[in-house]
């Protein structure tokens, strides 16, 4: 598995609500790829301007070549070409060993 990680700068607070509506939108084209596993969209709490973009890709290769020449990419590009020059930074990564064992399970109360 790959995790992609996609660093926005948002600096409009009009064009943050715009730019969340377009992931919504983009992102049923995410869940529709069978390359995708599982993406969500941070917001900064202390500076509401960045966003963090976090996608788990089967692997690179599905990401670059499946999917990015798959059919479910030019729609999701559409939806989120008017914010591509608000990307501050695109990295893939590679998990380690060190993963919290609770992940899946409920929150402690």
């Amino acid at each position: 598995m790959t995790v992609e990680y996609v660093r926005y700068r948002i600096a409009d607070p009009v064009r943050r609500g715009a730019f969340e509506k377009a992931y919504a939108a983009a992102a049923e084209h995410l869940y529709a790829a069978p390359q995708c596993l599982a993406y969500e969209l941070s917001r900064g709490v202390e500076d509401p301007e960045r966003y963090v973009l976090r996608i788990e890709w089967t692997s690179l290769e599905d990401h670059e070549h499946g999917f990015r020449h798959g059919p479910h990419f030019p729609p999701f590009r559409d939806a989120v070409r008017p914010y591509t020059g608000d990307i501050e930074e695109t990295r893939h990564y590679e998990r380690t060993l060190v993963v919290d064992k609770r992940r899946g399970r409920p929150a402690r109360a």
